[in-house]
């Protein structure tokens, strides 16, 4: 809506036609709906969407530059309270762009798909106006 200045009802309604028309892909979320080119996958979205929040590419960059963190490494790396890093971690678990290891009865946590997750860092880089929203985002979710 900022960037076209449209009307919400408008945009809506020019959106609505850009998805039946297979033009956009359309994933609905809880608080969010995002849209995508129909050549993105479904694992190069995922990888998009934690890449557009500050916390979730911290600790993607923070296993990129370190393959086999530990949870209190990973604490350190990104420099979060330990709850917001359990939050966002469990998360991209459970999106398959992190694996977990047992390594001496430790978990260690590695990078899934590390060459696809390093072509989006370059080509998804977020704007200012982006990452403030996203450190709001994580202030609201701390709580």
């Amino acid at each position: 809506m900022r960037t076209t200045g449209l009307k919400n009802g408008v945009l809506s309604h020019y959106l609505g036609k850009l998805e039946k028309s297979g033009i956009i892909k359309v994933e609905r979320g809880q608080r969010q709906t995002r849209f995508f080119s129909p050549e993105i996958t479904e694992n190069e979205s995922k990888i998009i969407k934690a890449l557009r929040r500050q916390t979730p590419r911290d600790l993607l960059l923070a296993l990129m530059r370190n393959d086999g963190l530990d949870f209190s490494q990973l604490v350190d790396e990104v420099g979060k309270s330990p709850s917001t890093i359990s939050l966002y971690l469990s998360q991209i678990v459970a999106d398959g762009l992190v694996k977990i290891k047992l390594d001496d009865l430790k978990k260690r946590y590695y990078i899934q798909e590390k060459d696809m997750v390093d072509k989006l860092i370059e080509d998804y880089k977020p704007s200012p106006l982006e990452k403030s929203t996203s450190e709001f985002e994580d202030i609201i979710n701390s709580f």
